[in-house]
């Protein structure tokens, strides 16, 4: 068995677990996250009041909420990342077994809160919505699958893992959440990429996807109202949307002040689907940039350390957090400004929303935990981390 974490020239020798996280873990990135729940938790100032005050709350009580959740989620992304990866690669097929027979199960014991799509358990003060776990999940069993194919006289990880795909996005798709459906067969696009599965076959993954998203349309109204509404010329003035691109043209560079803007009073989902919105009309595009750049600098930092890492599992693994991680936030702002059809995804760490932030930062803290510093054997494979 080799250990998968070691202690740099300079630690102190009585191997203290704190020390040898401290030592090995990312610290730039552990700041650039700890930055973003600062940052979400200005915007939950901004925007959340307003729905308070309609549902005749506390003017704080998502202020509040979303403030718990953000410890929440800090704490799991500091206790997750000081997990070894093999542990992570274990729990990671447990949780992916537990949570794909709950999403199973939404038709049946699910809710949908009014919203057209059946995503969600409601446990009273609180409510679940399976699918944000499920993919951090799929992406650890995912790449023990693929990374086990690499293995003389392996398992089909590929054949399996991509069946797997397929079952996690039609799941999704019946909801409906396309968006979510589309994300999980990306990511595991990306991660079968970087295994080394040839171009055509990729090329001819997507000629499926595009037929299966042909059949989508002509099948649903839900997703085919969305994608005419984003291929229609003039947007409807009365839709979310409509608001969204209002207020971030009236943000300009310096947007119109904190506390002044005004989409939050009209964008139902302002505080979540739609928060970089308000960030943009009361701060202007500098604050959007700068929200834009600290996304960028943790997906790449981390790509640029897997870029030495030798483990199959750890490599496929971490990419595909990293591709999970930044395929979300691309998507949630490009709704924003319609470069996207409306998809119903929250920004990671900055919108409010406890499922999706305490998954976020399981798959974050995962992320940090395979990219902690470690010795590199060039005959490292799957066998090493067993």
């Amino acid at each position: 068995m080799t250990e998968l974490t070691f202690r740099p020239a300079g630690l102190r020798a009585d191997g203290a677990l704190f020390a040898d996280w401290w030592h090995t873990v990312d610290r730039w990135t552990i700041g650039a996250v700890a930055l973003l729940f600062a940052l979400g938790m200005v915007l939950a100032l901004a925007a959340s009041p307003p729905l308070a005050e309609k549902n005749d709350l506390w003017t704080y009580h998502y202020v509040l909420r979303h403030a718990v959740f953000a410890v929440l989620a800090l704490g799991v992304v500091l206790g997750v990342s000081a997990v070894p990866a093999h542990l992570l690669r274990r729990g990671g097929a447990v949780a992916f077994l537990g949570f794909f027979a709950i999403t199973l199960m939404l038709p049946a014991f699910g809710t949908d809160f009014g919203k057209g799509a059946t995503r969600w358990y409601s446990l009273g003060f609180i409510s679940l919505q399976p699918s944000e776990f499920l993919k951090p999940a799929f992406v650890l069993i995912a790449a023990w699958l693929m990374a086990g194919a690499a293995e003389r006289n392996g398992p089909p990880g590929r054949l399996i893992s991509g069946a797997l795909a397929i079952a996690i996005a039609t799941t999704l798709a019946l909801q409906p959440d396309f968006g979510q459906a589309m994300l999980t067969l990306a990511v595991w696009a990306v991660m079968l990429f970087v295994s080394g599965a040839p171009l055509f076959l990729l090329i001819g993954l997507a000629g499926a996807v595009g037929l299966a998203g042909t059949a989508a349309y002509l099948n649903s109204s839900h997703f085919a109202g969305r994608i005419n509404g984003y291929l229609a010329e003039e947007v409807d003035p009365n839709t979310q949307l409509a608001y969204a691109q209002s207020a971030i043209r009236e943000g300009g560079l310096f947007g119109v002040g904190a506390a002044q803007g005004s989409v939050k009073w009209t964008l139902p989902d302002a505080h979540t689907d739609f928060i970089i919105a308000v960030a943009a009309e009361e701060f202007g595009l500098i604050l959007t940039l700068l929200i834009i750049g600290i996304y960028l600098f943790i997906v790449v930092r981390a790509l640029l350390r897997l870029l030495e890492e030798r483990n199959m599992f750890i490599r496929l693994a971490g990419t595909g957090l990293a591709a999970a991680f930044a395929l979300q936030a691309f998507i949630n702002m490009s709704v924003a400004i319609r470069l996207l059809p409306a998809k119903g995804m929250t920004l990671p760490f900055i919108s409010y929303g406890g499922s999706s932030m305490v998954a976020a930062a399981l798959g974050v803290g995962a992320l940090l935990a395979l990219t902690r510093a470690r010795p590199q054997d060039p005959g490292a494979s799957l066998r090493d981390s067993i």
